[in-house]
């Protein structure tokens, strides 16, 4: 799952080197900081003629550079994706691996759901469910950690009880126990063992997974009177697994109560070609138990979203929060 471990960007000397040497000819007006990078960092780079581009610096893991290129190419025939410019996997002078792709035009998901325009809302899930269903229409031969040239590297969820043997051992943590309450912890072990035999027909699945399918990651914009997907950002994370495992992660803050994706993003995907099992939207919430645990033993977690994570664990085992 995405680390939460902080990095330090390049520095605004080593940017402004970069992008002279990147772009000798041309006139650069700015090179904006975009929010919500943590692990990587985004420059919304304008220029005094001609369209702007996005510099994408790879702060956490070096080797993501390469993976995430080979998916861009591979899925942006089919999946709305950035289009990459010029990728340098090994960097170049001061700064590391990073790649350039064409700025695309849209605001995220997230700043959509805020305007609490429940038309444009409903219309956006739809075709993000679309997006998704097209996403799992790249397979592979086994389930597994992506790597460059889109090879399987490694596990993810491997074996028939994989999702329940995850959890346990994030329930084991000692630090995820000095933040979730010892009635959950053991409701949410019996819990996900009791859907066993369910979620190991997952097992079975070895399609692509973006992984960290979210509010952010979407990018939306009004075509021809509807709002649609503009791009999908971020794939370094992606796996070969069940697509819902970005089913969970999409409708994590989804409540039964106060529905705003749903049905749409659901409707979405199945008209886009996705299939959807039995009592999907529970199954969905428990293989996303995997990435809510695995926060909560991150010792960088920052304190404020501790409560918040807490809580989205109890809805998922439903237990109302004391």
């Amino acid at each position: 799952m995405p680390s939460l471990e902080a990095m330090q960007p390049p520095s605004p000397e080593a940017i402004d080197a970069l992008l002279a040497t990147l772009f000798p000819s041309r006139r650069i007006l700015a090179a904006e900081a975009l929010a919500e990078g943590v692990c990587n960092f985004n420059y919304k780079v304008v220029f005094g003629g001609g369209d702007p581009v996005v510099l994408r610096v790879y702060g956490r893991d070096p080797t993501a550079c390469q993976k995430e290129v080979d998916l861009l190419r591979h899925v942006g025939a089919r999946v709305p994706v950035p289009e990459v410019l010029e990728a340098y996997p090994n960097g170049l002078g001061d700064v590391g691996p990073f790649l350039v792709t064409r700025f695309v035009e849209g605001i995220t998901f997230r700043r959509l759901r805020a305007t609490q325009d429940t038309q444009a809302i409903a219309e956006a899930a739809g075709s993000i469910g679309e997006t998704l269903a097209a996403t799992g229409r790249f397979d592979f031969e086994c389930r597994g950690q992506l790597g460059a040239g889109l090879s399987v590297d490694g596990p993810f969820l491997n074996g028939p009880n994989a999702v329940p043997e995850i959890v346990d051992r994030c329930l084991a943590s000692p630090v995820l126990r000095s933040r979730l309450d010892e009635p959950t912890c053991d409701r949410a072990h019996r819990a996900v063992w009791a859907r066993a035999a369910d979620l190991s027909r997952l097992e079975d699945e070895c399609r692509l997974v973006h992984r960290d399918f979210n509010n952010r990651n979407v990018l939306v914009r009004p075509e021809r009177g509807r709002w649609r997907v503009a791009a999908v950002l971020d794939w370094e994370y992606a796996v070969s697994g069940s697509p819902l495992v970005d089913v969970g992660s999409f409708l994590r803050y989804e409540t039964d109560d106060r529905p705003s994706r749903e049905p749409h993003f659901s409707r979405g995907f199945e008209r886009g070609g996705g299939r959807l099992p039995d009592d999907w939207r529970r199954l969905a919430r428990f293989v996303d138990l995997v990435a809510l645990c695995g926060l909560l033993t991150e010792l960088d977690l920052p304190s404020a979203l501790v409560p918040e994570v807490a809580d989205l664990v109890r809805t998922a085992i439903r237990v109302r929060p004391r």
